[in-house]
């Protein structure tokens, strides 16, 4: 019985508010008394019965709710014959949990969006070449499926053959379809718009990209903030005290109405779905916008952030270096150029990467006892010839001796902001690579927006040489710069920055910076969806994209802001409401459940404005979007 009613409240409301229209139309265009009191009699009764059931499941587990507040206050009214009373509190009070749960559900529509893209069947190579439709869940890594113009990528995977163009939205944010071809990586989730692919399985089911983002999403809006927290705690003594303020009013007014129209305006309703609200409205935002929060504590610390602080490579650049400057020192330059390469093939360091694209080697040598030395460079045996290749630290350390004229070229390099690659083979240099990585497209006018945002402190540590990061920092406008750093020097400085007072973000790639992102406040990471990116940091800027950090900042103090209104908008209408009782004769139960049921609607409405939160473009942003244009 108990569910059934639980399950039809809102049939119950519709005809609680019919019987209440019916009665007072009979009232006042009939003049029959006798069938108001006995609309308003029923109304009650049908109106109390799944509030009273709710009230008594929150008994059961000792939690005086907002249920049983309504419960004894209908009760009490009805026992002194006040039908009206009772009848318009049990529906006023139905209708807006009606309107509540309503206006909830579009809170999560963003999330709702993202499981509805999830992938259903895909197109598997069977043993004889054809394709097979089967349930996602089936497909196993390592499967060859195929993708057909419309269809979602059921996946994550590398394409095998074919050319199409990929909305991303679901993973990035942005709706501009990417285009995709051999051997580039595609997301489950994500549709193809134009084109056929052929794509081998990566990763499936919840260890796809789309999976995490969904379960990092969920995680999230459960997890509860230190306000949240606050308010259950409050909630907890708020309600008994209620009742005891009622009892006492009672003992010494002996007016039981007025004892009872407390009990029905001092319900804490809008203060214990305001902030919820706004955290499940923030973070529902943030993941339509490729900004993933984990949870509300992740909000309250992000908002107060004064201090950030960036990795270079990756970060603030864009993490494609380029050879632009290569000197060579002493005889047989090829052979030694030849030697570097072959060590260079060992190693998957982006400024490796430069140097392979520059040079092409004519000889490829056996590279044996390869020793990586840790914010250094690389030691190797190779044709019988000790191999040194890395920065100026280590050519120090190996006892290489540096010419006049290496000196002048490693400062003139260093100078105009080169990452430097210095080979030395048996203790004699032999050549030196200055690699340039460019500042990220509109990182300038990003960082400028974190200012505006209350940011004090922006922060470069990088391994590079100092030069090179004096060089980003000038040009970004960074508040400090610190080069030759190991991973251990940057959780150090952190440390002390945190001692000092400040609260910090780091902002990194997620892999080479984990233990930075761990120690601070809170970590950012720049990752295109990877795992590593996604377990170890407290944000993931979906598709390695900075422009999403500003949106990210403004989301989180706009949702922190929106807390605060809603708990000051719900305590102020209780106190109202109170001070209404025994400071004018116009207050009863009636108006004051219709009041506190609009604050309510009041404080989940403000929540809701989150989702529509967008960061306002400065005059600069649009000036780069007309140059675009042009």
């Amino acid at each position: 019985m108990q569910t059934f009613i639980l399950n039809n409240k809102k049939l119950i409301t519709l005809l609680s508010g019919f019987l209440i229209v019916s009665g007072f139309f009979s009232r006042f265009v009939f003049g029959n008394i006798v069938v108001l009191q006995t609309a308003l009699i029923i109304a009650s009764i049908i109106g109390i019965a799944p509030i009273a059931i709710q009230a008594y499941q929150a008994l059961k587990v000792k939690v005086i709710s907002i249920d049983v507040l309504v419960t004894i206050a209908v009760v009490g009214a009805f026992l002194i014959q006040n039908f009206e009373e009772s009848a318009i509190v049990t529906f006023l009070f139905l209708f807006g949990h009606f309107l509540e749960q309503r206006t909830l559900n579009q809170t999560r529509s963003a999330i709702k969006e993202l499981t509805e893209m999830a992938p259903e069947r895909a197109l598997v190579q069977t043993n004889t070449g054809e394709f097979e439709e089967v349930d996602v869940d089936e497909v196993e890594e390592g499967d060859v499926l195929l993708v057909k113009t419309g269809a979602k990528i059921p996946v994550d995977g590398t394409v095998l053959s074919g050319e199409g163009y990929i909305n991303e939205a679901s993973i990035t944010g942005e709706s501009v379809p990417v285009t995709k071809t051999e051997d580039l990586n595609v997301y489950a989730g994500t549709i193809l718009e134009n084109g056929t692919l052929q794509i081998v399985a990566d990763r499936v089911g919840e260890e796809t990209t789309f999976g995490k983002i969904i379960e990092l999403v969920e995680e999230a809006q459960d997890s509860k903030s230190e306000a949240e927290r606050f308010i259950d705690k409050f909630s907890k003594y708020y309600t008994p005290a209620v009742l005891v303020l009622s009892f006492i009013v009672w003992i010494i007014s002996q007016n039981i109405e007025l004892a009872i129209t407390i009990l029905v305006l001092g319900c804490p309703g809008a203060l214990v779905i305001g902030v919820p609200v706004s955290n499940v409205s923030g973070i529902g935002n943030g993941a339509r916008h490729g900004v993933l929060l984990k949870g509300s504590e992740v909000i309250h610390d992000f908002s107060r952030v004064d201090t950030i602080v960036f990795d270079k490579t990756g970060t603030l650049t864009a993490g494609t270096p380029t050879v632009a400057r290569k000197e060579t020192y002493g005889e047989d330059s090829e052979e030694a150029l030849n030697y570097l390469v072959s060590v260079e093939r060992e190693s998957d360091h982006p400024l490796a990467k430069a140097i392979l694209e520059e040079i092409k080697a004519t000889k490829n040598y056996v590279v044996t006892e390869t020793e990586v030395i840790k914010g250094g460079g690389i030691v190797a045996q190779v044709s019988g010839h000790r191999v040194t290749v890395g920065n100026v630290t280590l050519m120090h350390k190996e006892g290489v001796k540096l010419s006049k004229r290496a000196q002048k070229d490693i400062k003139q390099a260093e100078e105009k902001g080169h990452s430097l690659v210095l080979t030395a083979v048996d203790g004699e240099l032999r050549s030196l690579m200055g690699i340039k990585d460019q500042v990220r497209l509109g990182v300038k006018n990003d960082l400028k927006k974190l200012k505006e945002l209350g940011v004090q402190n922006l922060v470069v540590l990088s391994g590079d040489n100092q030069g090179t990061v004096d060089a980003v920092a000038s040009e970004l406008n960074l508040t400090e710069a610190h080069g030759h750093m190991l991973p251990e020097d940057k959780s150090a400085y952190i440390k002390k920055i945190q001692e000092e007072g400040q609260i910090v973000a780091f902002v990194g790639d997620g892999v080479n910076d984990s233990p930075s992102l761990a120690l601070a406040d809170i970590g950012i990471a720049m990752g295109s969806g990877t795992d590593v990116a996604i377990e170890t940091s407290d944000v993931v800027l979906m598709n390695s994209d900075f422009n999403r950090l500003p949106h990210a900042l403004g989301l989180v103090k706009a949702t922190a802001s929106n807390m605060i209104q809603n708990i000051v908008i719900a305590v102020g209408v209780v106190l109202i409401l109170l001070a209404s009782v025994f400071f004018s004769d116009w207050m009863n139960m009636s108006i004051g459940m219709l009041v506190h049921e609009g604050s309510i609607l009041v404080v989940i409405l403000n929540g809701m404005r989150l989702l529509k939160y967008r960061l306002p473009r400065s005059r600069e942003t649009e000036q780069v979007n007309k140059v675009k244009i042009k």
